[in-house]
């Protein structure tokens, strides 16, 4: 009967730590989904910006050794990631395949001219840092006009900052969300454990003594349900690129890497300082108020 007593404690405080460590998991898997969201979000709108192509249309009279070198002074300039350049063959090959008619043939000879394709870095792909840029470029001689959607970036880029203030509130808020649940879980786990804490402190322990342990514990099911949450992270990235082959472009170990960090970081930090303030709370209760 006396071991069955004790074992039966034993089992509620196993099956309570377990519990605890899952609910970690789980607040951190939803936390690092939504850092995995505001990454892949960063790598997207950094990819459509470096996708915004400016038309540097070539007079019909420059010859090709000269459009070559306008390419390489254009590909100097501190505003341009790369260029490409575009023959009026490939142009009207371009041309030809979205038509789906040869309009050469037709017309008797090729009428577009030669062209450079101009992607810009991802800071300077917006308006204001692309006009300065173009009335740069007509002062050539060499360049006819420079062709770009202005209202397409314009759309762009209010979207994308429209998207970053709702992804950023929405994280805040579940970090919030996240700190509470787990702490309240914690405070859960450390109930149960009320009167062995006071009990301890009657019979003399200092508290730094008593809290060491459970702190301990603490770090530990923090760090326990952090790498639990990271594996469940891995499964749903590697699910989801699966799911979309599209999203390996956007894929980057680097900043995943640093997300998962920052996990295990909030487990510790957010496990231990909770089963801290837990058991300071039932340090300095009045041996009364434990039965409420």
């Amino acid at each position: 009967m006396s071991a069955l007593e004790q074992g039966s404690p034993r089992k509620k405080t196993k099956s309570v730590y377990i519990s605890t460590v899952i609910s970690i998991a789980l607040v951190l898997l939803m936390t690092g989904l939504l850092g995995l969201i505001l990454v892949h979000a960063k790598n997207l709108s950094k990819y459509v910006k470096e996708n915004i192509v400016l038309n540097i249309i070539v007079n019909d009279n420059v010859n090709e050794g000269d459009v070559l070198s306008l390419q390489k002074d254009i590909e100097k300039d501190d505003y341009v990631l790369r260029t490409e350049y575009v023959s009026k063959e490939l142009a009207a090959k371009s041309l030809k395949e979205d038509l789906g008619e040869d309009f050469v043939a037709y017309l008797g000879h090729n009428p577009l001219l030669p062209s450079i394709d101009v992607y810009l870095k991802e800071q300077y792909a917006n308006s204001d840092s692309i006009q300065p840029f173009i009335q740069k470029l007509t002062k050539n001689s060499r360049v006819k006009e420079v062709v770009y959607q202005e209202s397409l970036i314009d759309m762009v880029n209010k979207n994308i900052r429209i998207i970053s203030m709702v992804v950023l509130a929405f994280t805040v808020i579940l970090l919030v969300i996240a700190v509470a649940l787990i702490n309240n879980t914690i405070r859960l786990a450390i109930y149960s454990q009320r009167f062995l804490i006071k009990s301890m402190q009657l019979i003399g322990a200092t508290k730094n003594f008593i809290r060491k342990p459970y702190i301990l514990y603490g770090i530990v099911h923090g760090l326990i349900g952090s790498l639990i949450s990271i594996l469940l992270l891995i499964f749903t990235l590697q699910f989801a690129q699966k799911q979309v082959p599209e999203l390996i472009f956007l894929r980057n170990w680097y900043e995943f890497g640093a997300i998962f960090l920052i996990v295990v970081i909030l487990g510790i930090l957010i496990s231990g300082l909770s089963t801290y303030f837990a058991v300071t709370k039932y340090l300095k209760a009045k041996s009364h108020s434990l039965y409420q």
